[in-house]
């Protein structure tokens, strides 16, 4: 599909990934339609068009199929049903498939285990007996985590190792009901990300692998390039391809890893879309990773991954903002040489939401990290 010639994009999910997509695809002359689901934030205002209707309503259905060339998601949980509908009638990338893999704690990490990629040690649990038996399996610290629809902490509960009877019924009683998966803790030496994105022709390019630091469970900072050894960021790249290949997958796709003190390179979750810590990549890469979608989806050559300066992202919640509706006084942080503001649009701003980012970008990384110390020091946050 070529750019202009009443070209469209169908994004479904109407948040900030689907902001910086539709900037990034109207630049290349394609229109873009978001089906937002009805939770309009405000994110999703620089598309052409936007369907503001919910995700399981059948005329909201054929007015998006009818309007668009090709669709993708901006999130991955969304509703299984429509997203078949949706590739029932139009190319939709990533398939139902993979966004279900990804959507669901269980079948990534069932898909993780029988495709021989390294993952933390699991177990899976439905009831209170299999939720007692996997702990004993186990028998380490854990993360217990919903099977379905987490993200950002959301759904998780840590246990220490050898917890009585009542304190497991007392836990239990957080996820009855549903399926869990039970994750030993691993210590970690480092978290990071890479970026793939694989074309219709088998075509793939990575980003350079990230370092990742999170905060309360959300991610706080992104550096670029990852201050980890070499062949760690090979071997890292590498797996990020073949899990793309073993999907048959097509656009972009994000694999967390943990890197353990003892030098286990882990994957932790895959995400089927663009992602929080590729946004260094808009300033900061030859081809950003939303542009690198659209080029995906829609057939076109996959464009550059190369870095063209050492980077630091820092996300922007809404606990930086004075009240609801007022935001930051900005000018401090954009006297900075090489520090570059990226807001959603979102209408009211919470303790713990994404409200934008800051690129901060320096002719090498000690820069770079210099300046992000400063402005870290204007938002009162922590020190890395």
């Amino acid at each position: 599909m070529n750019p202009g010639n009443n070209a469209w994009i169908g994004v479904l999910g109407g948040g900030q990934l689907g902001r910086m997509l539709s900037l990034a695809s109207r630049k290349m002359g394609f229109s873009v339609l978001t089906w937002t689901g009805g939770d309009r934030s405000g994110a999703a205002s620089p598309a052409d068009k936007i369907l503001d209707k919910p995700f399981d309503d059948p005329e909201a259905l054929d007015e998006f199929t009818k309007s668009v060339n090709v669709a993708t998601v901006e999130f991955e949980n969304l509703p299984n049903e429509t997203l078949k509908k949706v590739e029932q009638r139009i190319p939709l990338f990533p398939g139902s498939k993979a966004v279900s893999i990804c959507q669901h704690r269980e079948r990534e990490k069932m898909f993780l285990s029988e495709n021989a990629f390294a993952c933390v040690n699991f177990k899976l649990a439905e009831n209170l007996e299999s939720f007692k038996s996997g702990l004993k399996k186990l028998n380490s610290e854990v993360i217990v985590k919903t099977a379905e629809f987490g993200y950002d902490g959301k759904g998780q509960l840590k246990l220490k190792e050898n917890l009585s009877e009542s304190e497991i019924e007392e836990a239990w009683k957080t996820f009855e009901g549903g399926r869990v998966v039970i994750e030993e803790c691993v210590s970690l030496e480092a978290e990071l990300s890479v970026l793939v994105a694989r074309g219709h022709h088998n075509d793939t390019e990575t980003y350079d692998p990230i370092e990742n630091i999170h905060r309360n469970h959300i991610l706080d900072v992104s550096v670029i390039p990852a201050r980890i050894p070499q062949d760690i960021q090979n071997k890292a790249k590498q797996t990020a391809v073949e899990i793309a290949e073993a999907m048959d997958y097509i656009g972009m796709m994000a694999v967390e890893f943990f890197l353990s003190v003892d030098g286990r390179l882990l994957i932790n979750e895959l995400a089927p879309r663009p992602h929080n810590s590729g946004h260094h990549s808009i300033n900061a890469c030859q081809t950003s990773q939303f542009e690198q979608q659209a080029r995906a989806i829609s057939g076109l050559p996959l464009g550059s991954t190369d870095l063209i300066c050492p980077t630091v992202m820092i996300n922007l919640l809404g606990d930086h903002w004075l009240d609801p509706k007022t935001p930051p006084d900005w000018n401090a942080i954009l006297s900075i040489k090489g520090a570059n503001l990226h807001l959603y649009g979102k209408r009211e701003a919470r303790p713990g939401r994404k409200m934008g980012h800051i690129n901060i970008m320096g002719a090498d990384l000690s820069e770079a990290l210099v300046k992000t110390a400063i402005i870290r020091e204007h938002l009162n946050l922590p020190k890395l």
